[in-house]
């Protein structure tokens, strides 16, 4: 068994692939649009985690790790994403992460207080945790004292 991806709903596809890649930093690694089945599949890959190109012709194939976002063309309503649980990513500096975020509009919802984990959310309440690559921070202002915003 081989794990190949985790999927998610969206929305909106312009402010979850903005969220998603622009301000996470993920890569578009495929897309496939079903004009009969009125959806799109976007696959979705940490940079550092593109291990090859295999995903060209099938994402199947695919040694990456993949986010599958999927797009219904015609609107539906989405419940809360927290039952979801949430996804986790590897980062190498969760406070200058949570900093960039933070100045492009993000909420923190839980602050990185030990230097080592920090929840956020995506514009369709899918809880996504960061974790400190390697041995936690030294914990330091603002993120120390920090209060927790919503729930993550």
């Amino acid at each position: 068994m081989r794990y190949l991806h985790s999927m998610v709903r969206v929305t909106d596809l312009e402010d979850s692939l903005d969220f998603y890649c622009n301000k996470l930093g993920m890569v578009q690694i495929n897309r496939k649009d079903y004009e009969k089945g009125r959806f799109s599949l976007i696959f979705l890959a940490a940079p550092e985690d593109v291990v090859s190109e295999d995903w060209q012709s099938n994402t199947q194939d695919c040694q990456t790790p993949l986010l599958e976002l999927t797009y219904n063309w015609d609107p539906e309503p989405l419940t809360e994403g927290r039952n979801f649980g949430h996804l986790a990513f590897a980062v190498d500096d969760i406070y200058a992460t949570c900093q960039k975020l933070q100045d492009a509009g993000v909420v923190i919802n839980r602050p990185p207080r030990d230097g080592y984990m920090a929840f956020i959310r995506s514009p369709d309440g899918i809880s996504i945790e960061l974790l400190q690559s390697g041995e936690p921070l030294s914990a330091c202002e603002p993120w120390q004292t920090m209060e927790n915003i919503g729930s993550w």
